[in-house]
């Protein structure tokens, strides 16, 4: 199974490649290489339609084409906007959300090896707790080898979502 942080990702494209229009069927396809997928999870946030309409638009246009996808599953959180005078909106529940996913379907036997999508350093017990259950975790990430070295090194796997890497994963 993969498991895709859905922020982390679209972040990372914009500072790293400065564009965002992954084919999501194809990553999936790249990241088990021939193996079995049962099912990718995507995790995101709803933008608020009212603060950011065209946003909201844009999102939507973007949530569908994910749920077209085989065996794709979105699951969304919440963004809470704090500050003044320009509030910066803030995630909420889209990691806890992952986490349980994660650590649930292990226990229920769904899955042999994770794919964790995402650079977060708070994934790392996660990991770590995956592995405890005797799951295989595969950790893909952005970033030179120095980025998130704690979640790297708890992964049994690391995939390095390069140039190289991404080539075939355009739409």
């Amino acid at each position: 199974m993969i498991f895709i942080d859905g922020s982390n990702v679209y972040h990372s494209l914009r500072a790293e490649f400065h564009r965002t229009d992954l084919d999501y069927s194809k990553l999936a396809t790249c990241l088990t290489d021939g193996r079995d997928c049962q099912r990718t999870y995507f995790y995101g946030a709803l933008v608020d339609q009212f603060r950011d309409p065209n946003g909201f638009k844009d999102q939507q246009r973007f949530l569908t084409y994910l749920k077209n996808l085989d065996y794709f599953e979105v699951r969304m959180g919440s963004l809470v906007y704090r500050g003044h005078p320009v509030p910066v909106p803030i995630e909420k529940g889209v990691d806890v959300r992952l986490a349980v996913d994660m650590l649930t379907r292990a226990y229920r036997e769904q899955y042999d090896v994770a794919v964790l999508v995402s650079g977060d350093n708070d994934f790392t017990d996660l990991v770590q707790a995956v592995k405890d259950h005797g799951k295989h975790v595969e950790v893909a990430l952005f970033g030179p080898p120095t980025s998130s070295r704690q979640l790297r090194d708890a992964a049994d796997r690391v995939i390095v979502l390069d140039a190289a890497f991404l080539g075939k994963c355009w739409k």
